[in-house]
Protein backbone atom coordinates (compact mmCIF):
# COMPACT_ATOMS: atom_id res chain seq x y z
CA UNK A 1 0.00 0.00 0.00
CA UNK A 2 1.33 3.39 -0.75
CA UNK A 3 1.97 6.30 2.08
CA UNK A 4 -0.42 8.60 2.44
CA UNK A 5 0.25 11.89 0.77
CA UNK A 6 2.11 9.79 -2.35
CA UNK A 7 1.01 10.04 -5.79
CA UNK A 8 1.55 7.76 -8.53
CA UNK A 9 3.24 8.27 -11.90
CA UNK A 10 1.22 9.12 -14.69
CA UNK A 11 0.87 7.31 -17.29
CA UNK A 12 -0.39 7.85 -21.17
CA UNK A 13 -3.81 7.54 -20.31
CA UNK A 14 -4.16 10.12 -17.75
CA UNK A 15 -1.44 12.66 -19.31
CA UNK A 16 -2.84 16.52 -19.54
CA UNK A 17 -4.85 16.71 -22.91
CA UNK A 18 -3.30 19.35 -24.41
CA UNK A 19 0.66 17.88 -23.94
CA UNK A 20 2.01 15.32 -27.18
CA UNK A 21 2.96 11.72 -26.04
CA UNK A 22 6.76 12.55 -26.51
CA UNK A 23 7.83 10.70 -29.63
CA UNK A 24 4.43 11.28 -31.77
CA UNK A 25 5.19 14.38 -32.16
CA UNK A 26 4.75 15.02 -35.98
CA UNK A 27 7.49 15.54 -38.33
CA UNK A 28 8.57 19.39 -38.96
CA UNK A 29 10.15 21.01 -42.24
CA UNK A 30 13.95 20.03 -41.86
CA UNK A 31 16.01 23.15 -40.24
CA UNK A 32 13.06 24.79 -39.01
CA UNK A 33 12.58 25.84 -35.18
CA UNK A 34 11.93 29.29 -33.38
CA UNK A 35 15.15 30.68 -34.11
CA UNK A 36 14.21 30.47 -37.97
CA UNK A 37 10.97 32.68 -37.88
CA UNK A 38 10.07 33.24 -41.90
CA UNK A 39 6.89 31.13 -42.32
CA UNK A 40 7.37 29.46 -45.97
CA UNK A 41 3.54 29.38 -46.23
CA UNK A 42 3.54 33.60 -46.67
CA UNK A 43 4.05 35.65 -49.90
CA UNK A 44 6.85 38.25 -48.81
CA UNK A 45 7.19 41.29 -50.78
CA UNK A 46 10.64 42.81 -50.65
CA UNK A 47 11.66 46.79 -50.36
CA UNK A 48 13.44 48.59 -52.71
CA UNK A 49 16.99 48.03 -53.48
CA UNK A 50 17.46 51.80 -53.54
CA UNK A 51 17.36 51.94 -49.69
CA UNK A 52 21.09 50.44 -50.31
CA UNK A 53 22.02 53.76 -51.70
CA UNK A 54 20.01 55.99 -48.82
CA UNK A 55 21.74 54.42 -45.93
CA UNK A 56 25.09 53.79 -47.66
CA UNK A 57 25.09 57.59 -48.10
CA UNK A 58 24.15 57.93 -44.27
CA UNK A 59 26.97 55.68 -43.52
CA UNK A 60 29.62 57.54 -45.81
CA UNK A 61 28.49 60.80 -43.82
CA UNK A 62 28.97 59.05 -40.45
CA UNK A 63 32.46 57.78 -41.14
CA UNK A 64 33.64 61.21 -43.11
CA UNK A 65 33.25 62.80 -39.89
CA UNK A 66 34.64 59.81 -37.99
CA UNK A 67 37.70 60.10 -40.29
CA UNK A 68 38.21 63.96 -40.44
CA UNK A 69 38.19 64.26 -36.40
CA UNK A 70 40.66 61.15 -35.80
CA UNK A 71 42.60 63.07 -38.89
CA UNK A 72 42.72 66.05 -37.10
CA UNK A 73 43.42 64.07 -33.99
CA UNK A 74 46.41 62.74 -35.36
CA UNK A 75 47.36 65.33 -37.43
CA UNK A 76 47.79 67.57 -34.29
CA UNK A 77 49.16 65.33 -31.72
CA UNK A 78 50.57 63.22 -33.75
CA UNK A 79 50.13 59.91 -31.42
CA UNK A 80 49.61 56.96 -32.59
CA UNK A 81 46.48 56.18 -31.36
CA UNK A 82 44.66 58.70 -33.71
CA UNK A 83 46.23 56.23 -36.46
CA UNK A 84 45.00 53.17 -34.97
CA UNK A 85 41.42 54.89 -34.78
CA UNK A 86 41.72 56.29 -38.00
CA UNK A 87 42.09 52.14 -38.89
CA UNK A 88 39.24 51.18 -37.04
CA UNK A 89 37.01 53.56 -38.61
CA UNK A 90 37.63 52.87 -42.10
CA UNK A 91 37.48 49.24 -41.50
CA UNK A 92 34.03 49.38 -39.39
CA UNK A 93 32.58 52.02 -42.10
CA UNK A 94 33.74 48.89 -45.10
CA UNK A 95 32.21 46.32 -42.23
CA UNK A 96 28.79 48.04 -42.14
CA UNK A 97 28.28 48.63 -45.84
CA UNK A 98 28.73 45.43 -46.24
CA UNK A 99 25.94 44.45 -43.53
CA UNK A 100 23.73 47.12 -45.02
CA UNK A 101 23.64 45.67 -48.17
CA UNK A 102 22.53 42.30 -46.35
CA UNK A 103 20.34 44.00 -43.89
CA UNK A 104 18.31 45.79 -47.07
CA UNK A 105 17.63 42.42 -48.70
CA UNK A 106 16.34 40.72 -45.54
CA UNK A 107 13.70 43.46 -44.59
CA UNK A 108 10.29 42.07 -46.21
CA UNK A 109 6.32 42.30 -45.14
CA UNK A 110 3.69 40.11 -45.88
CA UNK A 111 -0.63 40.99 -45.56
CA UNK A 112 -2.35 38.52 -44.35
CA UNK A 113 -5.83 38.18 -43.59
CA UNK A 114 -5.47 39.52 -39.76
CA UNK A 115 -2.35 40.97 -39.72
CA UNK A 116 0.79 42.08 -40.95
CA UNK A 117 3.81 40.48 -41.11
CA UNK A 118 7.22 42.75 -41.17
CA UNK A 119 10.47 40.63 -41.01
CA UNK A 120 14.16 41.94 -40.79
CA UNK A 121 17.79 41.47 -39.38
CA UNK A 122 20.63 39.25 -40.19
CA UNK A 123 22.48 38.43 -37.02
CA UNK A 124 19.15 38.81 -35.01
CA UNK A 125 16.10 37.91 -37.11
CA UNK A 126 13.06 39.91 -36.07
CA UNK A 127 9.30 39.03 -36.85
CA UNK A 128 6.84 41.37 -36.40
CA UNK A 129 2.92 40.31 -36.32
CA UNK A 130 0.99 43.58 -36.35
CA UNK A 131 -2.54 42.47 -35.74
CA UNK A 132 -5.03 45.06 -37.68
CA UNK A 133 -7.14 45.82 -35.42
CA UNK A 134 -4.36 46.81 -32.71
CA UNK A 135 -3.04 49.17 -35.06
CA UNK A 136 -4.05 52.82 -33.89
CA UNK A 137 -2.23 54.91 -36.79
CA UNK A 138 -0.42 54.22 -39.49
CA UNK A 139 2.68 57.04 -40.67
CA UNK A 140 4.06 57.45 -44.01
CA UNK A 141 7.38 59.49 -43.78
CA UNK A 142 10.30 60.59 -46.05
CA UNK A 143 13.47 62.45 -45.27
CA UNK A 144 15.71 64.51 -47.49
CA UNK A 145 17.12 61.43 -48.57
CA UNK A 146 14.30 58.82 -49.18
CA UNK A 147 12.24 61.68 -51.39
CA UNK A 148 15.92 61.98 -53.61
CA UNK A 149 15.52 58.16 -53.88
CA UNK A 150 11.79 58.39 -54.07
CA UNK A 151 11.25 56.08 -51.41
CA UNK A 152 8.82 56.35 -48.05
CA UNK A 153 8.32 54.56 -45.16
CA UNK A 154 4.92 52.95 -43.96
CA UNK A 155 5.20 53.46 -39.56
CA UNK A 156 2.53 51.24 -37.87
CA UNK A 157 1.80 52.40 -34.61
CA UNK A 158 0.12 50.08 -31.76
CA UNK A 159 -1.33 50.51 -28.16
CA UNK A 160 2.18 49.10 -26.91
CA UNK A 161 5.06 50.56 -28.33
CA UNK A 162 7.52 47.70 -28.10
CA UNK A 163 5.20 46.37 -30.84
CA UNK A 164 5.19 49.20 -33.29
CA UNK A 165 6.67 47.95 -36.75
CA UNK A 166 7.78 49.64 -39.79
CA UNK A 167 8.48 49.34 -43.79
CA UNK A 168 11.45 50.70 -45.16
CA UNK A 169 12.09 51.26 -48.60
CA UNK A 170 8.50 51.56 -50.59
CA UNK A 171 8.30 53.77 -53.42
CA UNK A 172 5.62 56.28 -52.62
CA UNK A 173 2.67 54.66 -54.44
CA UNK A 174 3.16 51.32 -52.62
CA UNK A 175 3.21 53.60 -49.27
CA UNK A 176 0.10 54.87 -49.74
CA UNK A 177 -1.69 51.74 -50.96
CA UNK A 178 -0.21 49.92 -48.05
CA UNK A 179 -1.30 52.73 -45.47
CA UNK A 180 -4.50 53.29 -47.05
CA UNK A 181 -5.10 49.27 -46.68
CA UNK A 182 -3.95 48.76 -43.47
CA UNK A 183 -5.72 51.90 -42.15
CA UNK A 184 -9.39 50.20 -43.78
CA UNK A 185 -8.54 47.04 -42.11
CA UNK A 186 -7.75 48.25 -39.05
CA UNK A 187 -10.84 50.26 -39.11
CA UNK A 188 -13.06 47.61 -40.03
CA UNK A 189 -11.26 44.81 -36.99
CA UNK A 190 -11.93 47.00 -34.64
CA UNK A 191 -15.71 47.43 -35.31
CA UNK A 192 -15.80 43.82 -34.77
CA UNK A 193 -14.37 43.82 -31.55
Amino acid sequence: MPPPGHRPAPTADHRAPDLPVPGLLPPGPVGRGPLEPWPDTVQWQSISTDLIWVELIRLAIVVAIGLAVTAVGWALSGHWLFGLALAVVAVLGLWRAVAIVRAVRAWGYAERENDLLVRHGLLVRRLSIVPYSRMQFVDVSAGPLERAFDLATVQLHTAAAASDARVPGLRPAEASRLRDRLTALGEDRAEGL
